[in-house]
């Protein structure tokens, strides 16, 4: 899918530029594309110019909602195919994305960006060929970029979820000149498709699946004894499980991980929110 490169307006920044309208001011500095850079935007009673282009002022817009120009007006970023698919922008400038309102990345503490940087620091990218198994965002495959990895096999199986990377500016591009051709990003059902990752082929391993309620086949014995196959003797997995309350939920998710993952042949321990394992 091309990438989308016009402004996203989140409520504050439509009103920010408003505002400037509004005290007569002809120039309004700031940005408009989730903090990634800053650029001046060209004021006019009627309209705004911004990198070359025109566009009206918008309307009212809602909080916890981005928006982009869709050739005719400012549009939500967020789709409904059956559930409602929703970028969602961020105190951090790096957006969070929600399906049908739940929140998919944490964001309470820091960027979702640098939470996912923590955990990517767990399998050691540099030089290696890791297998990025629910892409998401992107933001596993970004900090293996920035890492060194040597090649990131990455699936994704929702194609709206692949649309809402088009759009966010912090979503790695593989066609990029930074990644280098390095990026391989597939959109396909990783529990299908891995059927097809030849034997030790991977170096590190990164699993985010949503939670056990939406894809139980993502935390089933069998796809941790297909995970096992691809990854080399050595190799480190990280598993990110959530912290579900055992005393609500009456379940230890990530104690039943990493029984499974022990079974299928890695010495598994809790770290983060997740479960880190090496490959025996």
């Amino acid at each position: 899918m091309p990438r989308y490169s016009g402004p996203l307006l989140t409520r504050d920044t439509a009103t920010s530029l408003l505002a400037a309208r509004v005290r007569g001011e002809t120039h309004w500095t700031g940005s408009l594309d989730l903090s990634r850079s800053q650029g001046e935007a060209l004021l006019e009673s009627d309209g705004w110019h911004w990198d070359g282009s025109a566009y009206p002022y918008p309307g009212k817009l809602k909080d916890r909602t981005l928006y982009w120009w869709d050739g005719e007006d400012f549009e939500p970023v967020s789709r409904y195919a059956g559930s409602l698919i929703k970028l969602v922008p961020t105190e951090w400038g790096v957006p969070t994305f929600e399906i049908d309102g739940i929140k998919m990345l944490p964001t309470s503490k820091e960027s979702p960006l640098d939470d996912a940087k923590r955990k990517v620091a767990l399998v050691e990218p540099r030089g290696k060929t890791v297998l990025d198994t629910c892409g998401g965002l992107g933001y596993f495959a970004a900090c293996c970029l920035d890492a060194g990895a040597a090649r990131i096999l990455s699936f994704e199986k929702n194609a709206d979820v692949l649309w809402l990377r088009t759009l966010n500016p912090w979503s790695p591009d593989p066609d990029s000149v930074d990644a280098g051709g390095r990026l391989q990003l597939t959109h396909a059902d990783v529990s299908l498709a891995i059927a097809q990752v030849p034997d030790a082929s991977v170096d590190a391993l990164l699993h985010d699946p949503p939670r056990f309620g939406i894809a139980g086949e993502l935390y089933s014995q069998a796809f941790y004894d297909q995970l096992a196959r691809v990854l080399r003797r050595g190799g480190t997995l990280f598993h990110y499980t959530g912290s579900p309350n055992k005393l609500t939920s009456g379940r230890d998710v990530p104690g039943e991980v990493a029984r499974r993952l022990e079974k299928a042949g890695f010495r598994a321990q809790r770290a983060l929110d997740g479960v880190v394992a090496v490959r025996r």
